[in-house]
C-alpha cells in the first residue's frame, strides 16, 4: 500500500474539499507513490514525533494539525519547524494532516466532543459546517454542567464566564479555536458554548449565555484514536501505531 492509498482512506472519512480555504491539510512532505511500511498517528507533527516514527519503523506520520501551516521562509535544524521538516526529509518520512476536514467530518472532532458530553439531536452550528449544537439528555444547573464538562474531558480546570442563573440544556461547541463562532452559538439558542482559545473580552457574555474554554488540545485529542480506527477498519497490512507522546504544549501548574 502506498502513501496515496493511506491518504485515500483518510479522505473517505474526511474529504479534502471540505477543509477551510486557509487550511493546509493533506500530504505536505513525501511522495504519494512511496510504499508504506508503517504509520504513526499523533496530534501535532513535532520533531519528537518524527523521531518516534524512525525509532518504531514507521515511514509515514498522520496528524491532526498540519506541520506546515503558513509560509516557511527558513528551514534550519535548530528551530522547531525546521527541525521537524529536516528530520522528515532526512529519514524519508511522509507527513500527512487531516485538519479542518476532520473537524467537520461525520464522526470527526466535533462529533467526538458532542459524544463525550452526551448531546443528542445535533446539527451544524455554522453555515460552513464548523461546530455543532445539540441538547443534553436533561437540563442541568450551571454548576453541575461545569463539573460535568470538567469530568468528561478529564480537565484539571477550565476557564468559564459567569455561570448563568437558569438551567443548561442546549449546548453549542466547536473544536479548537472557536472564539469567532460565539455569535453563532448565541443565535442558536444555546445556553452554553464550549471551545478553546478564547480571549479575555470574549468572557463578557449576554445574560442567559455562558462560554467555557476547555483548551485547544483538550477539545481535539480524541481525533488521534479516531484516525487510527479509520485506518484499522481497512485491514491495512502495515503497522498502525499510536504515538506514545501526546504532548500538550500548554502546561498547567
Amino acid at each position: 500500500m502506498k502513501v496515496r492509498d493511506v491518504a485515500r482512506i483518510i479522505e473517505e472519512f474526511a474529504p479534502l474539499d471540505t477543509a477551510a480555504e486557509w487550511d493546509n491539510t493533506g500530504l505536505c512532505i513525501g511522495s504519494p507513490d512511496a510504499e508504506v511500511k508503517g504509520v504513526l498517528v499523533g496530534f501535532d507533527c513535532t520533531p519528537e514525533l518524527i523521531e518516534e516514527a524512525v525509532e518504531r519503523g514507521a515511514n509515514m506520520v498522520v496528524t491532526h494539525h498540519p506541520l506546515i501551516f503558513r509560509g516557511v521562509k527558513r528551514i534550519a535544524p535548530e528551530c522547531f519547524l525546521g527541525s521537524a521538516i529536516t528530520l522528515a526529509i532526512k529519514h524519508d518520512i511522509a507527513v500527512y494532516a487531516a485538519h479542518t476536514n476532520a473537524d467537520k467530518a461525520e464522526g470527526g472532532v466535533n462529533t467526538l466532543m458532542a459524544a463525550r458530553l452526551g448531546l443528542c439531536d445535533c446539527t451544524p452550528l455554522s453555515a460552513d459546517g464548523f461546530g455543532l449544537v445539540g441538547n443534553l439528555p436533561k437540563p442541568m444547573p450551571a454548576s453541575e454542567f461545569i463539573a460535568h464538562v470538567k469530568w468528561v474531558f478529564s480537565l484539571k480546570g477550565l476557564r468559564c464566564s459567569a455561570p448563568i442563573e437558569g438551567p443548561v440544556q442546549k449546548v453549542a461547541l466547536c473544536s479548537g479555536s472557536g472564539g469567532s463562532m460565539i455569535d453563532d452559538a448565541l443565535e442558536s439558542g444555546a445556553q452554553a458554548y464550549i471551545c478553546g482559545d478564547l480571549s479575555y473580552h470574549q468572557f463578557f457574555t449576554e445574560k442567559g449565555f455562558m462560554v467555557l474554554d476547555i483548551g485547544h488540545f483538550e477539545s481535539e485529542i480524541d481525533i488521534v484514536d479516531k484516525l487510527i480506527s479509520v485506518l484499522e477498519e481497512k485491514n491495512c497490512t502495515f503497522a498502525i501505531l499510536r504515538t506514545k507522546k501526546d504532548n500538550n504544549p500548554i502546561h498547567y501548574f
